[in-house]
């Protein structure tokens, strides 16, 4: 028997690599500083380089070519994907980096159930398998947050669970604006990216407006990468999601699983506890994306 990768396994791979390296310099960029403005300069970022390898690959008319009705779609995945975002940086902020990326990491549970109802996707015996680890190893991340002083009813925790479930209904909904609406990926990521910086500009007016307590802002390098890598890793997902037959549901365990890199910075660089539990728990997830990585092929 010899062993054989889907040709989306790379890209797939590849994003969540970037990924973890985003949550790195998601968590330097907030750590003791204003969310909201980390947040719209690090999309405005992101949406200028963007702009600028569009329109010098393709042509900015072909990259902007959307109906009404799909940027009203794209849209709607913004305003999901923003709500998801503020959610999960307030949350990075006050929890440490390897409780707060693997729990996050647990949408792909939330996104396996919407595409076995919704796209009535059957993961085979082996697949199974591993989703039954990846679940294990997320469950043990929320159990660890209790040693740590995490209880579920800590803001940091209401917030970030609020933020992975409404990034798992997003995830639905790309597969149904590339799969299903096949609209262009990379116009969709332009234009998401664009309605973002309006979305996320217009929160932080709001917030400076009517809030009296003002966390100081502090520019660092961070959040110019933070933004870069979002669109390197967004860019990988939303092309292996244009890919026929790819399964939701596999796809995000798979992407999540960038959470390994995040949990190494927080034992090297944040100085997080508990490390040996949590490294079990990641060789849990780490197995679980080998099983639905890779098919048997007779020989």
């Amino acid at each position: 028997m010899s062993l054989q990768f889907a040709p989306w396994v790379l890209p797939v791979i590849l994003s969540a690599v970037t990924l973890g390296i985003y949550d790195i310099t998601k968590k330097h960029a907030v750590n003791a500083n204003s969310v909201m403005p980390v947040l719209f300069f690090s999309t405005l970022s992101g949406c200028a380089a963007i702009a600028v390898i569009s329109a010098f690959n393709q042509g900015l008319g072909v990259v902007c070519a959307l109906s009404a009705k799909e940027l009203a779609l794209v849209w709607l995945k913004s305003l999901l994907v923003a709500a998801s975002w503020v959610c999960a940086y307030y949350a990075m902020r006050s929890l440490p980096i390897s409780i707060a990326s693997p729990v996050r990491a647990s949408a792909p549970f939330w996104t396996f159930l919407g595409g076995l109802l919704i796209y009535h996707e059957i993961p085979s015996p082996i697949q199974t398998a591993g989703m039954l680890l990846i679940f294990a190893g997320y469950f043990a991340f929320s159990v660890i947050g209790k040693l740590e002083g995490f209880s579920i009813r800590h803001k940091g925790m209401i917030l970030i669970f609020a933020g992975t479930l409404l990034g798992a209904v997003s995830a639905l909904y790309d597969k149904y604006l590339l799969n299903v609406l096949n609209i262009p990926h990379t116009p969709l990521q332009f234009h998401f990216a664009l309605d973002l910086c309006v979305i996320l500009g217009a929160a932080w007016a709001t917030r400076y407006a009517v809030s009296k307590i003002r966390t100081p802002f502090v520019w660092k390098w961070s959040i110019f990468a933070t933004g870069i890598l979002l669109v390197t890793a967004d860019f990988l997902y939303f092309y292996a999601l244009s890919m026929p037959d790819i399964k939701i549901s596999i796809f995000s365990l798979i992407r999540r699983s960038g959470c390994i890199i995040s949990f190494t910075a927080g034992s090297l660089f944040f100085r997080d506890k508990h490390l040996k539990i949590k490294a079990a728990a990641l060789m849990l997830i780490l197995l679980g994306v080998v099983l639905l990585t890779v098919k048997f092929k007779g020989a």
